[in-house]
């Protein structure tokens, strides 16, 4: 049985230096005490900000040195819980994390309704009373903006001390997820054992032996369905703590609610969709090239991350993933790979799974520098997940470093983009440099897959969190049937009739914590368009595109709203054309994946 370390035994350069956040728990802790002594001084200047522009700078000064204390405070409790999440004390770090964002929401609640207050002529001249002031005008702006959606004082205070329930649906199902559930070991037609966990998974659903493949998908789901009604009833608490907080701040829904926070139109979310179903012969026609390649009578879901190309997977230790990812990225300049060498040689990185670490892979952009948590497999599928989440760290690295404070932490919408831009430079950069057709063709599979996975399996997973979401605004109950039987429907128009739909993959929404982010899959789908169309403008146009990614884009944090920063660096997403185009390419490499595999 292929082994998992217990953290203890995991050498310390392959894990995060969480050591340059605070030098012990001890040193966290006199931290809380300053933080919650902090409080206070905020609390203080509740009635006075519209008195005068020294009053309201100054808050607003306040505000940003909390914000950077608590950067480092919660990044050190965030990143060791989820080193081990079967640790009570560093979940009770979190825990302690989450109480204190809550006091400081209802401490902070006053601020929004009395900015609010402040007269549009009024605003003005404290703008030239204290110039500094306008450093923050964008935010001002953005508050201001919102004014139809902010309450009282009072209503504020209520509202922000709701906010510890309103995660704990989240909480909850991470719990479940990632410490209580445990699935059955699989073996091969060899004998040999394989653990199923979240982080195995998808590479068993990757191996030849079609035993095995099954072996593992009836192993997770056999558990998901012995907890499906605990499962929907997480799901249920999160639509309807959803929907209370869209109602209670008079939004038409809590999609409104979850895109103004970004300041993007629902129409983006609805385009993507529409687009999508208007493009859906691509995916079924990427369904029969699978079932053609695998020569299977049946085509079952087990088999939708099989390589279509036989003998070609190879093992990719870490050390070379290291090289590619720098070779490829070496067309955004000396910069960008002088940033990855210290990203790489500095350990901002916690590299392999052991037992307990929070699943999956992330990059969290702290201002001491970004923390990425992988759980590495040597394999390209780990090799490409590294470069992503090395896009997102250094995409928070240039934000801090060139813009204010109240600027530099970009909005969600555009948080996929920079990750998945690296993914396809790789991509390309692997493609260029093989001769062999082959390692082209498993390497087009690849791509083809980055295409179903994140272009229509997150677009399937947007439509399910939106008729889960309207299923509760419309006085509906989400139950494990209601839950599953939507599942299966949107399986079915996705996946097309070539593919057997096999029954477990019903209960596949039960395992996703994205459902839990707040309307955030819908963006990896555009980030990818968006990512596709910046790749081919940096390949192609050189220079100038690469300084427009790097200055406009990369650098921009939140400093203009997502829609207006991508079309700076070059793509409108306010309509279909970059969702459109990436379905175009879609179809181009199942050409040509389908022409290779003949020769």
């Amino acid at each position: 049985m292929d082994e998992i370390k217990n953290r203890n035994d995991i050498p310390k350069d392959h894990t995060w230096a969480i050591e340059d956040l605070y030098a012990s728990d001890e040193a966290w802790k006199a931290d809380l005490d300053k933080l919650k002594h902090m409080l206070p001084k905020i609390e203080a200047y509740c009635g006075t900000l519209g008195e005068s522009a020294k009053t309201l700078l100054s808050f607003l000064k306040q505000q940003d040195a909390l914000s950077i204390s608590l950067d480092r405070f919660a990044n050190y409790s965030m990143r060791k819980a989820d080193e081990d999440t079967k640790n009570t004390t560093y979940q009770g770090f979190k825990d302690q994390t989450t109480g204190l964002y809550v006091a400081l929401s209802s401490a902070l609640s006053f601020a929004e309704p009395e900015i609010l207050a402040i007269s549009e002529s009024t605003l003005e001249s404290f703008y030239e009373k204290e110039p500094e002031l306008k450093t923050y005008r964008r935010y001002l702006n953005d508050i201001r903006r919102k004014k139809a959606h902010i309450l009282s004082n009072a209503e504020e205070k209520i509202l922000a001390a709701a906010g510890d329930l309103a995660q704990s649906p989240d909480d909850i199902f991470g719990l479940l997820n990632n410490a209580d559930l445990t699935f059955e070991s699989v073996s091969d037609i060899e004998g040999n054992r394989y653990p199923v966990t979240h982080a195995t998974f998808i590479s068993l659903l990757q191996k030849t032996d079609r035993s095995v493949r099954k072996a593992a998908f009836d192993s997770l789901y056999k558990t998901y369905e012995a907890h499906k009604n605990t499962a929907a009833a997480i799901l249920s608490a999160q639509m309807k703590q959803l929907n209370f907080f869209a109602s209670m701040r008079k939004y038409e829904s809590p999609l409104h609610a979850a895109l103004d926070s970004s300041n993007v139109s629902p129409q983006v979310y609805h385009n993507l969709i529409e687009t999508v179903h208007e493009n859906m012969d691509y995916m079924y026609r990427y369904v029969r090239l699978r079932k053609k390649l695998l020569k299977v009578d049946e085509l079952h879901m087990y088999d939708l991350y099989a390589p279509m190309v036989a003998g070609t997977k190879r093992d990719i230790p870490f050390e070379e993933t290291k090289a590619n990812i720098k070779k490829a990225l070496s067309v955004l300049g000396d910069d960008y790979t002088a940033l990855l060498d210290e990203g790489f040689e500095n350990r901002w990185i916690d590299i392999y799974e052991n037992t307990g670490k929070r699943s999956g892979a992330y990059s969290a952009g702290c201002r001491v520098h970004p923390f990425v948590l992988l759980n590495y497999k040597n394999n390209l599928n780990s090799e490409f997940t590294t470069v992503h989440e090395m896009g997102h760290a250094l995409h928070s690295y240039l934000s801090n470093k060139n813009q204010p404070v109240v600027d530099s932490d970009y909005v969600i919408f555009v948080a996929e983009v920079a990750s998945t831009c690296n993914e396809a430079l790789l991509m390309q950069y692997l493609l260029k440099n093989t001769t062999d057709k082959k390692e082209r063709a498993y390497l087009i599979n690849y791509f083809l897959e980055q295409f179903r996975t994140t272009l229509y399996r997150q677009t399937m997973f947007a439509e399910f969190e939106l008729k889960m979401s309207q299923m509760i605004q419309n006085g509906e109950s989400i139950n494990s049937e209601t839950a599953c039987r939507t599942y299966h429907d949107l399986i079915d128009l996705y996946f097309g009739k070539e593919i057997v739909h096999d029954a477990k993959i019903d209960l596949e929404w039960a395992r996703i914590p994205h459902f839990y982010y707040n309307f955030y899959v819908y963006q990896y789908a555009t980030g990818f368009s968006a990512a596709i169309a910046l790749s081919q403008k940096i390949l192609e146009e050189g220079a100038p595109a690469v300084k427009a990614y790097k200055e406009q884009f990369l650098s921009a944090g939140c400093s203009k709203d997502p829609v207006s920063i991508l079309k700076d660096a070059g793509v409108d997403m306010s309509t279909k054309k970059p969702i459109e185009d990436a379905l175009k390419l879609f179809g181009s490499l199942i050409d040509e994946m389908d022409a290779l595999a003949s020769i």
